[in-house]
């Protein structure tokens, strides 16, 4: 045991993460803890942090002054819970945990203080680190958003609580809720604590949740905090494209493979190596494609319709359907073997039913979205209240195009009343 421990101690030591978004940031510290001869891991987020201490132990984390996946708050409680033993060194001058100290610490202020001298950095030295004085425009990064506060947008420090549609927060004071997601109910909660959780692997992940309740918004955010963010995702809707295509959509196909193929084609399986690949409506796909599939998955290799030679290919599968799959595997619909690799992990998106509380959050959202290149408009509290009362089968975008329409209906009157509030009601 004795032994153990040491070795750990011996693999950790001069090993620093460096947990920011800002690609800038990290390339600086990094290059001056470099130096001074410490091992340098990065991390976009504090899921991706939190991951990388599972993988491999650290003497040291360098946390920036904010995460785009989780509250600072959130980060640190998870973190002195699961690694008592790990130095977390603040960069924002917010003072020490009071957890554990590396006996180099000093080491570790000192290349965030020559981090000070790196080309457009505008920090001011401080006791415990640096304090970070923000810009007046942060840039996007691959990891993670920034947000820009020349928009108008709220600034890093108070991101998830910046406007009408983000005023809750988890018991304590820290927000759960993803920057894609809009609303308070406890279900929409738990779909962006499962996405953290999940996203800084490359486990396969089923979405399934009703027609318009958001399953692609999980996929891009699962992609966003993801290690493959820098990579493309990219979709594939599987009931959009006829069977007798869909096979070389899939996996590509050479020159001649059959009629009309008059050059060859690069599949969206082959196209996402080293990032995503969303298959939407999974539970549309022949069962025929569904074998070949799941070679792929077994494998990682696939073959071009019309080529002998294999391919190999690493992409990270993200599945989506509102069908109940698990059933339709146990009659016989889907493969049952597929639907097992595809359902490490389960993320169910909440349908608009019940979640009347977040009907004024989605409305108000949805308003300013189209206020940005028109004259705004409110709803009346009659308007309101007649949203509030509809079943919402379609569920968010049905909830969209409602209050499109009546947009248009509203002509030039600067609020929206209930005449304006039409639905798709059956004959």
């Amino acid at each position: 045991m004795a032994a153990s421990v040491q070795q750990h101690a011996l693999t950790a030591a001069r090993t620093v993460i460096l947990a920011s978004a800002d690609l800038s940031f990290r390339q600086r510290v990094r290059d001056a803890l470099t130096e001074l001869r410490w091992q340098v891991r990065e991390a976009g987020g504090g899921a991706e942090t939190l991951a990388c201490l599972e993988a491999a132990p650290a003497e040291a984390v360098v946390l920036d002054s904010w995460l785009p996946d989780l509250e600072v708050q959130e980060f640190v409680a998870e973190f002195e819970r699961l690694h008592p033993g790990v130095d977390l060194v603040m960069a924002d001058a917010s003072g020490s945990t009071g957890g554990a100290r590396s006996p180099r610490r000093n080491e570790v202020l000192y290349a965030l203080r020559r981090a000070q001298t790196g080309e457009g950095a505008a920090w001011n030295s401080a006791p415990e680190g640096l304090h970070i004085v923000e810009s007046a425009a942060e840039t996007e990064t691959g990891a993670g958003r920034r947000y820009t506060k020349s928009q108008g947008e709220p600034s890093p420090a108070n991101a998830q609580s910046g406007g009408e549609a983000d005023r809750w927060a988890a018991p304590g004071g820290t927000t759960w809720r993803l920057p894609e997601f809009v609303g308070s109910h406890p279900s929409l909660l738990e779909v962006s604590r499962r996405i953290r959780l999940v996203a800084p692997r490359s486990t396969p992940v089923l979405i399934e949740g009703p027609t318009g309740s958001g399953k692609e918004l999980v996929a891009h955010a699962l992609h966003r905090l993801s290690p493959r963010a820098a990579r493309r995702m990219v979709a594939l809707n599987c009931a959009a494209i006829p069977e007798g295509l869909l096979e070389a959509e899939l996996f590509g196909h050479t020159r001649g493979a059959f009629t009309g193929a008059v050059q060859g084609r690069t599949g969206r399986i082959e196209a996402a190596h080293g990032g995503t690949l969303f298959l939407d409506e999974i539970g549309e796909m022949p069962l025929g494609l569904q074998a070949k599939l799941l070679r792929f998955l077994e494998t990682g290799e696939l073959q071009r319709v019309g080529d002998n030679e294999p391919v190999k290919v690493d992409v990270r599968i993200v599945a989506a359907t509102h069908q109940p799959l698990a059933k339709l595997a146990a009659r016989g619909e889907f493969r049952e073997d597929l639907y097992y690799r595809l359902a490490v992990f389960f993320i169910r998106t909440p349908g608009l039913a019940g979640r009347a509380e977040d009907i004024e959050a989605l409305a108000g959202h949805f308003l300013e979205r189209m206020a940005r290149q028109s004259p705004a408009k409110r709803l009346t509290a009659g308007a309101l209240e007649k949203l509030s009362g509809h079943a919402w089968p379609g569920n968010v975008r049905e909830l969209a195009h409602v209050l499109e329409r009546s947009w248009i209906l509203a002509e030039d009157r600067p609020r929206i009343g209930e005449g304006e509030i039409e639905f798709h009601e059956p004959e």
